[in-house]
């Protein structure tokens, strides 16, 4: 089922790629950014966690962002070695929080990102997002980004409307502060 504002988030639980599992309770009494991104190598995604990174000190004290690829955690763990990322990085490797979230896979989403988004794919590759592996998840799959409040509350939720669309920065940047 969807997740749609005013919902209580439900528990996450899943393998990090700094070891071990990690429950999305531990954060409870955070503001928190929780996204599903595509595969470990997409370069839509990889361009997005990189500006996230370079944004990262502007986010508030009390704010986490947990990152939820479909990919096996080796695999995953591999990729974002490069990131450094100082948030949550997890792997669905069954894709099963997806499924129960209705997190969406569209070929005509996709097509669409590729050739309206060209830029961001070019820029992303001249970074050296390439994605050199076939994808150990779906190539289709749309990013789903969800602003929780520190009681477990969705407060937005941005089912995107192609591979690249999310929750601008500046919109979680004002989130993020009290």
């Amino acid at each position: 089922m969807k997740i749609k504002t005013g919902d209580m988030m439900p528990e996450i639980k899943l393998p990090a790629v700094t070891g071990g599992d990690f429950d999305l309770s531990t954060i409870k009494g955070k503001k928190i950014m929780l996204t599903f991104y595509r595969f470990a190598q997409c370069p839509f995604c990889n361009l997005r966690i990189h500006e996230l990174i370079k944004a990262y000190d502007k986010f508030g004290e009390n704010f986490e962002m947990v990152a939820i690829f479909q990919a096996p955690i080796n695999h995953l763990s591999k990729t974002m070695k490069r990131h450094n990322a100082p948030f949550t990085i997890l792997a669905d490797t069954k894709f099963d929080y997806f499924i129960e979230h209705s997190v969406e896979r569209s070929w005509f989403k996709f097509l669409k990102a590729c050739a309206l988004r060209f830029s961001r794919v070019a820029k992303a590759m001249s970074m050296g997002f390439l994605p050199t592996e076939l994808p150990h998840g779906y190539l289709s799959t749309i990013p789903v980004d969800v602003l929780i409040d520190e009681n477990g509350t969705v407060q937005r939720v941005l089912y995107g409307k192609d591979t690249g669309d999310h929750i601008p920065i500046k919109d979680i940047i004002e989130f993020s502060n009290p």
